[in-house]
């Protein structure tokens, strides 16, 4: 934060790229990041202030709202992402087609719902054919896999390129109570 002197009021810090302008800039680091953020870990990022970076996002929302454009800014909950359009989403099956297994599918969309995970759970969960799942999910960059701190399993988590190809809504991720029969 900077003090004018001459009007003896703070000023905002400057943002990190000179010349341009907070909407821009909150842009810039959901298209980098690939994945939604919460307006907490934008602000943060941005060095601003929640508030100041939520009028940012809305002017940057409502810009989105009235271009002719393929992307969009997309609120799930309480965590804004930069995505395509779900309106192109056959186009996006047809140019970045998904080349995985039914079963690899499935082992990931249990990564998506619980977000992360130990290797050793997901295998109690989904079988000794985990393993083969992990190395073909892996192997297209859409999880990712580091040791566990204490312990030899791994933990297993969604990567920029899970984020960038597929869409989950918050409310997708949680689970639906079962109803009686």
């Amino acid at each position: 934060m900077g003090v004018d002197p001459e009007a003896g009021t703070i000023q905002p810090p400057s943002p990190a790229v000179p010349n341009l302008s907070l909407p821009a800039h909150l842009e810039a680091i959901l298209y980098l990041k690939g994945k939604p953020l919460s307006l907490q870990e934008l602000a943060s990022i941005a060095g601003v202030d929640t508030a100041t970076a939520e009028v940012g996002l809305i002017t940057l929302m409502a810009d989105y709202a009235h271009r002719d454009t393929a992307l969009e800014i997309r609120q799930d909950g309480l965590h804004y992402g930069l995505q395509l359009r779900e309106s192109l989403a056959e186009l996006v099956q047809n140019l970045v087609p998904v080349d995985l297994s039914t079963a690899a599918l499935r082992t990931l969309a249990t990564i998506a719902l619980k977000k992360r995970i130990l290797q050793s759970e997901l295998v109690e969960l989904r079988g000794s054919g985990a393993y083969d799942h992990i190395k073909e999910l892996l192997s297209q960059n859409f999880i990712e896999r580091r040791r566990q701190s204490e312990g030899r399993s791994y933990w297993i988590s969604l990567s920029e390129k899970f984020h960038r190809t597929f869409t989950v809504r918050a409310e997708e991720q949680q689970p639906q109570p079962r109803r009686a029969a």
